[in-house]
């Protein structure tokens, strides 16, 4: 594998033409504990752009709204070049209860203030953020739509939902002639590959490209932690550092150390880093259209577009797989039988023998 980051590839079933690696931009600002500062953060910018990318991922409640206001000054003079991408729903003031969640009211306004804060017209992909399992699938759609109908968002998208309820979407907008979604955000790393039970082959079948983040899992697929740091003294103080935030989210384990080790070990082999190897990995994914890589610094982010150079070998493909393999469950296991390939074609007497 060879790609560049002008190797620009089609997400989803749309026309949009985005670079093979997302920048993120939760890095830009420092109010969670830990980021970039104003000129850091535009050396990283700059540095994308530069290299062709074109394809930027932030959120309305990213370092509680810095990340907006840097892209809309970082893009001032580029614009119409860059394929933007923000998310909606997260945001929740004291006190006021429509200020959260993916419906009609918090929808329009989340937009608005997005479109202010990045100083822009339009949002080229706006995301809904998390799922609540409340609003009715067909107000969120219906807003949506209008939102595109007014030009004030291109492309409509959804991240942390379940592939039932996405799929269930998709349809009701291909039936109603309502904006269909044409991506899918999903954690997805060596660490957490569940993803490939229902959500990546569901965004294959209904037309949406798959973004991971965390694809490097918080770091720990870097090799920046250790065994020392599974019971550290200050692992859940809460201290806004991104190892708190690891150990509380369960990300720092025995058995997720064990695949950084293999990750460690195919990276020397190939004289690349951890991180450029764990990048690397989920581009090989053909359901994935671009992970998002959130670099703090220049060195880091340089490091992380090595990654598009990456080629593995089939034997360490296979070591990749093993260490981090996870059980597909029912029904997969059963269909990718003996038993449910012989159902499938029709095999009787199997089905008599049961």
């Amino acid at each position: 594998m060879s790609l560049t980051l002008d190797s620009y590839r089609l997400l989803g079933r749309s026309g949009l033409r985005v670079s093979p690696l997302a920048l993120g931009a939760a890095t830009f600002g420092t109010e969670w504990g830990w980021g970039a500062e104003r000129d850091e953060a535009r050396k990283l910018f700059d540095h994308y752009v530069e290299r062709g990318g074109n394809f930027i991922d932030t959120a309305n409640t990213y370092t509680n709204g810095s990340s907006e206001r840097l892209l809309g000054e970082f893009t001032r003079d580029n614009r119409e070049s860059l394929v933007l991408a923000t998310k909606y729903t997260t945001l929740r003031r004291p006190n006021d209860p429509n200020s959260g969640g993916p419906h009609r009211k918090n929808l329009f306004a989340s937009v608005e203030s997005s479109l202010r804060q990045m100083n822009t017209g339009y949002i080229d992909l706006l995301y809904l953020h998390v799922w609540d399992f409340t609003t009715p699938v067909e107000e969120i759609l219906r807003g949506m739509d209008d939102l595109v109908r007014q030009g004030k968002v291109l492309y409509v998208a959804i991240s942390n939902a379940p592939a039932w309820q996405v799929s269930r979407m998709q349809a009701i907008a291909d039936l109603r002639g309502w904006s269909p979604l044409v991506a899918l955000q999903i954690e997805y790393n060596l660490i957490e590959r569940g993803g490939e039970r229902d959500l990546i082959p569901m965004a294959r079948e209904m037309g949406l490209g798959v973004i991971p983040y965390s694809p490097l899992a918080g770091g720990v697929l870097t090799g920046k932690y250790s065994r020392d740091d599974l019971t550290p003294a200050d692992a859940a103080s809460g201290d806004g550092t991104r190892k708190s935030f690891n150990f509380a989210r369960g990300t720092l384990t025995e058995r997720n150390l064990a695949i950084a080790d293999v990750v460690q070990e195919v990276a020397t082999e190939l004289g690349r880093t951890p991180a450029q190897v764990g990048l690397a990995w989920t581009l090989l994914n053909p359901g994935v259209t671009a992970p998002v890589i959130g670099a703090r610094t220049p060195a880091q982010l340089a490091d992380n577009l090595g990654a598009l150079e990456v080629g593995f070998t089939a034997a360490q493909l296979s070591r990749l797989d093993a260490a981090s393999a996870v059980g597909l469950g029912y029904p997969h296991d059963m269909l990718a039988s003996d038993m449910g390939r012989a159902f499938a074609q029709g095999d009787l007497k199997v089905e008599a023998r049961r």
